[in-house]
C-alpha cells in the first residue's frame, strides 16, 4: 500500500465525517450504560482493575524480567525497545532473518505509535491490516480516528465507494454484508500467503509469557497462528502478573469500549504454540501439516517514553489505560469533532493528552489539549478510574509554563493577581482571572455592562482576548449576594441547622437571584444562613491550567470555610462546578486534613434540601407545583458526583412533572463556549440539548443547575432558563 495521507480535517461539527463520529460514539456510549447497568459488581471490577494496574506499574521492571524468562523458557524471544526507531529496526531485522516479503497485522495501537507500517513498507515488505476498520483506513490512506474504531468517521456508503474504486469487484459491494464478505475473502488470501503475522497484545502475562488478544473479528488469532512466525508488539505497561489478574479486565474492556457484555474473541496464547502449521498447498481444503510446526515467536515490548511517564507523578496514571476508548465515546467534544482533531500523532480522546505528552512531547499534546473542558464525563466511564481531567489540566499547566513570553506579558505581568509565569497565554489569564473581572464589573455596574456591550468593545475583546462576539456576555450586578445578605435581617432565630452558603463567583456577582432564592429556601426549611465573603474556588484558573493560582485559591477557601465547618456549620454550594472542586480537585490541591474536612462538610444545594426534607423539615414551607412541567438539564459535574438525582427527586416530590435531558453536555463548559476558536464546537455540542428542549420550552419551565448550562440554554432556546432552586422560592 502507498504512504498514508496525514492531512487531517480542520472543520468542526459538520460534514459526514463528524456525523458518523457523533452517531457511532453516542451509540457506543449508550450501549456502555446498558451493559454496565447489568453488572451488579461493576464498580468492584473497576476498583480491582485499578489496583492491578497500579501494582503492575509499581513493579514493572521486575515484571519485564519475569516476562522475559517465561517467554524464553517457552522457546520465544523478548526485546525491550527503547523507542520507536529501535522497535521498528528490531522488527525489520526479525523479518530479514525470515526472508519475509509479506506481513499480516491485527489491530495494534502500539504499532501505530511506532509507525511500523511506514517502516516496513519502506523496507519493501507488503503489509496488510486484517482488522476491518484498519483495512478501511489503510485503503483510504488515512489515520485512525478512534482508538477502538479506526474508521469510525467513514460511512458504509463511503466504504462502498472506496472499495469499488480500489478493487473493481465483479459485483456491487453495496451492503455491510457484502463488504465484510469481500474483505474476509481478500484478507484471508493474504493471511494464508503471509510470511509473518504481527499482532498487538492487550495484556501480557508475566508468569506464563502468554499474551491475551481481545477482538471482535478473530483476525488476530489467525495472524498469530497461521504464519509460522508470530511477532507480538505491546507497550511495557501491558504486562500484568498472571492470568489470575486477567479476569476483571475481561469483564470491563468490551463493556466500556463498545457496550458488549463480552467480546467476540478472547484469545490467550502462550507462543510459540506447538499446533502444526496449516498447509494451504496442494489441497482443495487447508489441512494441518503432518510435520511438527517450526514456529517462532518474538515479543517486542516498547518503552518509547513509558519509563519516564512511570516516574512522572501526574502522567503515571496514563499507563493504567487499557485502550477501550470510553473517554472518547463519553466526551461531547469528541463526539462533535472526532479523533482527527481531538487527538495527536497516535492516540485520540481524553486520555490522548497523557499519551501524546509522554510519548511525543508537550507540543503535540498542546495541539488538542484545550478540547478537554474538564467536564469529567470520562471519569466514571474509564474502567480503571484514571483521573483524565486532571492529567489534561496538568499538561495544560506545563504548556503554560513552556510558552515563550510575548508583548502581552509586559502589559499583563503585575496587573493580574495570578501566580502564573510570563508566557501564559493572555486568553487563559483573562478567563483564569475571571474573579477579578467580575469584581471590577460589579463595582462599576451598570456602566461596565454598557461599555462591554458596545460593538467596539466586543471587537477588541474578540481580537485581543479571543472572546467570541457572538456570545452574550454576563451581566454584572451592582449589589453582590454577599452585600445583599449582609444588609438583610435573618429570618430564623432558632435554627435547626446552621448553613454557610458559599458565594461562588457567578452567584455572587452575576446570577445573584439564584443565591437569594437559595438563602430564602434554606431559611424556609428552618436553617440560619450566613453568606460570608470568600474567594473564588479556583475553578476558573484550574480550567485554564493555572495550577499555582488554583492551589492558592483553594487554600484561601479552605482556611475561611474550614473555620465554619469546625464550628458546626454545613457548607452549601449552588454552583455544581465549585461543589465538584470541594469534592474532587481539592484532594489534589490541599493537604489531606483540609480536603477531608471541607469535602465531608459541604453539600450541593439540592442534595442539602433533599436531606432536610428527609429528616423532618416542613415541605409545606415550599410552594407546590400541582403538576407543572419542568424541563431539567443537570450539570456534568453533578452527574459525575451522582448528585443530580436530588434535584429530580425534590422537584417531583413538590409536584412537578420533570423531564430530564439525556444530553451528555450543554457544550458551554465554562469559558470554552466563550472562546472564539471553540464557539462553533460549543454550539454544535449544544444542538442535541436544544433539539430535546426547544419543542417543550413553551409548555415547561426550563431549569439548569450550572451557570454555563443556563448561559448556553439562553442562547439556544427562545425561553429563559432559571436555576431550579428558584422554583422553590416563594418570592
Amino acid at each position: 500500500m502507498s504512504e498514508p495521507d496525514h492531512t487531517q480535517s480542520t472543520s468542526t461539527g459538520a460534514g459526514s465525517d463528524h456525523n458518523e463520529i457523533r452517531k457511532n460514539t453516542q451509540l457506543f456510549n449508550e450501549q456502555r450504560y446498558d451493559a454496565v447497568a447489568g453488572v451488579e459488581n461493576y464498580e468492584d471490577y473497576r476498583t480491582r482493575a485499578r489496583e492491578i494496574k497500579a501494582d503492575a506499574i509499581d513493579r514493572l521492571p521486575d515484571l519485564i524480567e519475569r516476562t522475559r524468562r517465561a517467554v524464553e523458557a517457552n522457546g520465544g524471544s523478548v526485546y525491550v525497545a527503547e523507542d520507536a526507531a529501535d522497535a521498528t529496526q528490531h522488527i525489520e531485522g526479525l523479518l530479514a532473518e525470515e526472508d519475509a516479503e509479506s506481513v499480516v497485522k491485527s489491530k495494534s495501537m502500539t504499532t501505530e505509535e511506532i509507525h511500523l507500517n511506514d517502516a516496513l513498507e519502506s523496507a519493501d515488505v507488503d503489509v496488510w491490516e486484517t482488522d476491518l476498520g484498519e483495512f478501511v483506513i489503510q485503503v483510504a490512506q488515512e489515520e485512525p480516528s478512534h482508538i477502538v474504531g479506526p474508521s469510525l468517521h467513514i460511512s458504509r456508503e463511503e466504504i462502498t465507494e472506496l472499495f469499488e474504486a480500489e478493487f473493481d469487484p465483479d459485483e456491487r459491494l453495496d451492503s455491510a454484508e457484502k463488504l465484510t464478505e469481500f474483505a474476509r475473502e481478500y484478507l484471508g488470501e493474504r493471511i494464508e500467503a503471509a510470511d509473518v503475522g504481527i499482532t498487538g497484545a492487550n495484556f501480557v502475562l508475566a508468569e506464563s509469557g502468554s499474551i491475551a488478544l481481545v477482538t471482535n473479528e478473530g483476525n488476530a488469532r489467525k495472524c498469530a497462528s497461521i504464519p509460522d512466525t508470530h511477532i507480538a508488539v505491546g507497550g511495557i505497561e501491558k504486562i500484568i502478573p498472571s492470568i489470575e489478574e486477567l479476569h476483571p479486565f475481561g469483564e470491563l474492556l468490551s463493556r466500556a469500549s463498545t457496550g458488549q457484555d463480552i467480546t467476540q474473541y478472547l484469545s490467550i496464547l502462550t507462543p510459540p504454540v506447538e499446533t502444526p502449521a496449516f498447509d494451504f498447498d496442494g489441497a482443495e481444503d487447508p489441512t494441518m501439516s503432518e510435520a511438527g510446526a517450526d514456529r517462532d515467536f518474538h515479543l517486542v515490548l516498547v518503552d518509547n517514553g513509558r519509563t519516564a511517564m512511570r516516574e512522572d507523578e501526574d502522567l503515571r496514571e496514563t499507563l493504567y489505560c487499557i485502550r477501550c476508548g470510553a473517554c472518547a465515546n463519553s466526551c461531547a467534544n469528541f463526539q462533535s469533532v472526532g479523533g482527527h482533531e481531538f487527538g495527536g500523532e497516535t492516540y485520540t480522546g481524553g486520555i490522548a493528552t497523557g499519551w501524546e505528552a509522554g510519548i511525543e512531547g508537550l507540543d503535540v499534546a498542546g495541539e488538542f489539549n484545550d478540547l478537554c473542558t474538564g467536564c469529567s464525563s470520562c471519569v466514571n466511564a474509564c474502567p480503571v478510574k484514571i483521573d483524565i481531567p486532571w492529567i489534561n489540566t496538568v499538561v495544560r499547566d506545563r504548556l503554560n509554563h513552556d510558552a515563550e513570553p510575548d508583548y502581552s506579558d509586559v502589559l499583563v505581568d503585575g496587573l493580574v493577581p495570578d501566580e502564573e509565569p510570563s508566557g501564559t497565554p493572555l486568553q487563559k489569564r483573562f478567563f483564569g482571572n475571571f474573579e477579578t473581572v467580575a469584581k471590577l464589573g460589579s463595582a462599576t455596574a451598570p456602566l461596565s455592562n454598557a461599555v462591554a456591550g458596545t460593538g467596539l468593545a466586543r471587537k477588541a475583546m474578540d481580537r485581543f482576548l479571543g472572546v467570541d462576539a457572538r456570545r452574550d456576555l454576563p451581566t454584572f450586578e451592582r449589589t453582590t449576594l454577599v452585600e445583599w445578605a449582609r444588609n438583610r435581617t435573618a429570618q430564623v432565630t432558632d435554627p435547626e441547622r446552621r448553613v454557610v452558603l458559599y458565594p461562588d463567583v457567578y452567584t455572587n456577582y452575576v446570577q445573584t437571584e439564584r443565591g437569594k432564592a437559595a438563602v430564602r429556601v434554606l431559611e424556609a426549611l428552618g436553617c440560619s444562613v450566613t453568606v460570608p465573603s470568600v474567594a473564588g474556588s479556583g475553578r476558573a484558573p484550574l480550567s485554564q491550567g493555572m495550577l499555582s493560582t488554583a492551589r492558592s485559591k483553594a487554600r484561601t477557601v479552605a482556611d475561611t470555610l474550614g473555620e465554619y465547618v469546625a464550628d458546626g456549620y454545613d457548607v452549601v454550594v449552588v454552583e455544581p462546578s465549585d461543589y465538584a472542586m470541594f469534592q474532587r480537585e481539592y484532594e489534589k490541591l490541599l493537604p489531606e486534613s483540609a480536603y477531608d474536612s471541607l469535602a465531608d462538610g459541604s453539600y450541593e444545594i439540592f442534595e442539602y434540601v433533599y436531606g432536610l426534607l428527609e429528616n423532618g423539615a416542613d415541605g409545606d414551607a415550599l410552594p407546590g407545583a400541582d403538576g407543572a412541567g419542568v424541563a431539567y438539564h443537570s450539570h456534568c459535574q453533578q452527574r459525575t458526583l451522582g448528585v443530580e438525582t436530588y434535584t429530580e427527586a425534590v422537584l417531583a416530590d413538590l409536584g412537578y412533572d420533570v423531564v430530564t435531558s439525556d444530553a451528555e453536555c450543554c457544550g458551554m463548559a465554562g469559558s470554552f463556549g466563550y472562546k472564539s476558536q471553540y464557539y462553533d464546537i460549543s454550539m454544535d455540542v449544544g444542538a442535541d440539548l436544544a433539539a430535546q428542549f426547544d419543542p417543550v420550552a413553551d409548555e415547561r419551565t426550563v431549569v439548569a443547575s450550572g451557570t454555563s448550562c443556563i448561559e448556553q440554554l439562553d442562547s439556544l432556546l427562545r425561553a429563559e432558563t432559571r436555576h431550579p432552586i428558584q422554583l422553590l422560592d416563594r418570592n
